[in-house]
């Protein structure tokens, strides 16, 4: 049996190459359809934040009293302060970053960097009138999070944001609430 040269290698590995493209594209597409809001001021959304539920993620394990901290930054960039209480450790953890906004967005698309030169998508897809909560995710759908100006939010209105969500398509089945620390 004689070995495949390097092009007839290639040559055999090409229908692989594109059915992965395209089914990466397909996936792609399919995940940028997610809606935000029309518009964000920013001057309203900067302030502290708490979390009222999230999709688990590992850069959170154990964290319970989780906040977020936006400043707006005179260049057009947001700084982000994220904290949490660590129990286990008797620690609190906390990570900075530079949010940039996407442009043509209408605010409502951010691009979170923690260390360069990663960005996240940080889109923000409900946000009360008064800019009292807000619903962030990102276009795939495996990142979620429940934001409030208070640490506790009502039921009736933590229902209502999931029926929002759940239609956008994630899986509400994933979030979990935060442990909040009274005031």
């Amino acid at each position: 049996m004689r070995s495949l040269n390097n092009t007839e290698k290639f040559a055999l590995a090409m229908p692989i190459l594109a059915a992965a493209g395209l089914m990466f594209l397909s996936h792609s597409s399919q995940a940028q359809d997610l809606e935000t809001v029309p518009y964000v001021d920013l001057e309203k959304y900067a302030g502290e934040w708490y979390e009222i539920a999230s999709f688990p993620q590992s850069f959170q394990k154990g964290c319970t009293c989780t906040k977020a901290t936006y400043t707006a930054n005179e260049d057009g960039t947001i700084k982000v302060e994220n904290s949490c209480n660590l129990p286990e450790k008797g620690k609190t953890k906390t990570s900075t970053a530079t949010a940039f906004v996407e442009e043509g967005s209408g605010n409502a698309k951010l691009k979170v960097q923690f260390f360069w030169p990663f960005k996240g998508k940080y889109w923000i897809i409900d946000l009360a009138k008064d800019y009292s909560y807000a619903v962030v995710g990102h276009p795939n759908r495996n990142y979620l999070w429940i934001l409030s100006r208070t640490p506790e939010m009502s039921e009736n209105l933590y229902q209502t944001l999931l029926q929002g969500i759940s239609e956008k398509g994630f899986d509400i089945n994933k979030l979990e609430k935060t442990q909040q620390c009274e005031n």
